[in-house]
């Protein structure tokens, strides 16, 4: 960039540098690197084990092990919701159960109505689709669809009978109410958890930004102008950081009334966000150190650090408090709705990945069972792993899952004679690979699946043993199909309407741009208007930076407006640090006990 000033709301008419795709690589040996594990890996994995290990044990006890598929549904739904805070989780992981059991009973009657492989095959990819769709569009997380395909792909092709269902669909309820007692449990010790954890990535990513503010730097004392260059390592963090302070914004405002504990963590993200704005060194609030020092003090057990008053700090807080209480409120709720609903519209990017979805099962189900295979829903559930948000990342999964479905049966080869030593053992091998499963898949999905697969494989053990070698061949088979007629249809249906979401994010991005620099200018604006607008600029950074990294995935469309692209994030952080002096204290900060 030039030395010549630029107005922060305007971009740059020079040419800008183009941006590395964060998703385009198709090398295996990125595909296949190992990263660090989660920082709450250990969450999921202890909450499935105990959420499965009680019903297990009760099914053991009373001899009826053949039913540990129904309520193996339910305790499955102990994986979901641990980035949430403990009021919304209880929302989410009840949504989780009650769709997981809708799903299950939809399979159970169409098994009980037909033995037609071909309607098996076309409902469970059906299925599959939705439920798709419906993960992507209430943004559930990990693990996302491949949990619900999994359970009512295998219900579909059982034999079942129309008087059993209900008594069946009781033990996944009762399951699953269990299992949602285990993901709010350890609210009873640590009620902001989840909270905490959020600002610590938020302090940790600021660090990162603070440390490395590259060629763009700037202050409140310094007038001149900003560089900015979106494709050098500083840019990147500060998009990252970015991220991670909008995370814990919509952490806290989702965490229910405010408490002493809450409030220093929002003052926390305070910091944080100033980090992130306007890095530079010199800045007492962007001290990486301090910053670090910090975020391992959240993260921990002790009480939360309560750091001193960045500028705008009262503004900040009172805002959040108003933006709370706005989405609480009934026009919030509607808000909210209308954006699910937009999401699962006619005109929605999700729409050409749930026909993937749909046309990569059917055709994974369809070939095995041509090919006389005896389980198709395995190659079902492998097609429906595969579909991420755009094609690279779907090529990657391809390559995970084909490995680890691989390398598991011959984990089971090796643990089958120990499983059946008595049902005792059989279930303590379930227990130990659903542990192993969620510890190890945040390294890797083809590490987590070398431990699925076992445990898949051997839940069919609870119904009677079946050979070995018809198991691990029907799984070998299954996998290589699934893989390969899933990708080969995630290439045959493109998704144009990756590029028009981009096109949305900009013209988002565009006018929360426009809204913070006119609230940030005016000096009569209330404090609620001007943080709530910078916070809604930081949120249309955030997706559009997503938008973009999707699009930049996918193949066989039109070329990515990547000089506007660029443009709009540069404009949207100079906006970022060009409003940030601007919020002084003011009357207004919210009245809490002493911390």
């Amino acid at each position: 960039m030039s030395d010549t000033p630029v107005h922060p709301g305007r971009p740059s008419s020079r040419k800008l540098p183009q941006l590395p795709p964060a998703v385009r690589s198709l090398a295996p040996a990125s595909a296949l690197r190992l990263s660090r594990p989660s920082d709450t890996w250990f969450k999921p994995a202890l909450s499935v084990v105990v959420a499965s290990a009680v019903p297990h044990l009760t099914l053991l006890a009373i001899g009826r092990l053949d039913l540990i598929v129904y309520t193996m549904a339910g305790s499955l739904c102990a994986l979901y919701g641990h980035g949430l805070p403990y009021a919304r989780r209880a929302r989410a992981v009840a949504g989780v159960v009650l769709g997981m059991a809708a799903g299950l009973a939809v399979s159970l009657v169409t098994a009980s109505l037909t033995g037609s492989t071909a309607v098996l095959i076309a409902v469970g990819a059906l299925l599959a689709a939705v439920q798709k769709v419906l993960c992507d569009a209430t943004r559930i997380g990990p693990p996302g669809h491949v949990i619900f395909t999994f359970v009512s792909s295998a219900a579909l092709f059982a034999p079942h009978h129309l008087g059993r269902i209900p008594g069946h669909l009781a033990l996944t309820l009762g399951a699953g109410a269990f299992a949602w007692l285990v993901a709010l449990a350890p609210a009873l010790v640590r009620r902001e958890g989840p909270e905490r954890r959020a600002v610590a990535r938020a302090l940790e990513a600021a660090a990162v930004c603070a440390e490395d503010p590259g060629p763009r730097t700037r202050n409140a004392e310094d007038p001149g102008p900003l560089h900015h260059n979106v494709a050098d390592p500083a840019s990147r963090h500060r998009n990252a950081a970015a991220a991670a302070v909008h995370a814990a914004w919509q952490c806290l405002l989702a965490s229910g009334r405010p408490t002493p504990v809450r409030r220093s963590l929002e003052r926390l993200v305070v910091h944080a966000e100033a980090a992130f704005v306007a890095p530079g060194p010199g800045a007492g609030a962007a001290d990486p150190e301090r910053l670090r020092a910090w975020a391992a003090l959240t993260r921990g057990r002790g009480p939360v650090p309560t750091p001193p008053s960045a500028p705008g700090t009262a503004d900040e807080l009172y805002g959040i408090d108003a933006e709370r209480a706005a989405l609480r409120a009934r026009e919030g709720r509607r808000a909210a709705r209308r954006t699910l609903l937009r999401r699962l519209g006619p005109g929605s990017p999700l729409l050409p990945v749930a026909v993937r979805t749909l046309i990569g099962c059917a055709l994974a189900g369809y070939l095995c069972a041509a090919l006389g295979v005896g389980r198709p829903y395995w190659a079902i559930v492998t097609a429906a792993s595969l579909y991420q948000a755009n094609l690279t990342l779907s090529w990657n999964r391809t390559l995970q899952r084909t490995l680890g479905n691989l390398l598991g049966v011959l984990v089971f080869a090796a643990v089958l004679p120990v499983s059946r030593i008595s049902p005792l053992a059989l279930v303590c091998c379930c227990l130990f690979f659903g542990f192993a499963a969620e510890a190890l898949i945040t390294r890797n999905y083809w590490l987590g699946s070398v431990a699925v697969t076992p445990m898949a494989l051997l839940v069919l053990e609870f119904g009677g043993a079946h050979p070995a070698g018809e198991l691990i061949g029907d799984r070998v088979v299954d996998t290589v199909l699934g893989a390969a007629t899933g990708f080969l249809a995630a290439t045959l249906v493109t998704n144009r309407r990756a590029a028009g979401r981009v096109e949305q994010a900009l013209d988002a991005t565009g006018r929360a741009r426009a809204a913070a620099e006119r609230t940030g200018a005016d000096p009569a604006a209330e404090p609620t208007e001007r943080d709530r607008a910078r916070r809604a600029l930081t949120a249309s950074l955030v997706e559009l930076r997503e938008a973009g990294d999707t699009a930049a995935g996918e193949w066989w469309q039109r070329a990515l407006p990547e000089q506007r692209l660029l443009a709009a994030e540069q404009a949207g952080h100079r906006t970022l640090a060009a409003t940030a002096p601007r919020r002084g204290p003011t009357a207004h900060a919210p009245s809490i006990g002493a911390e």
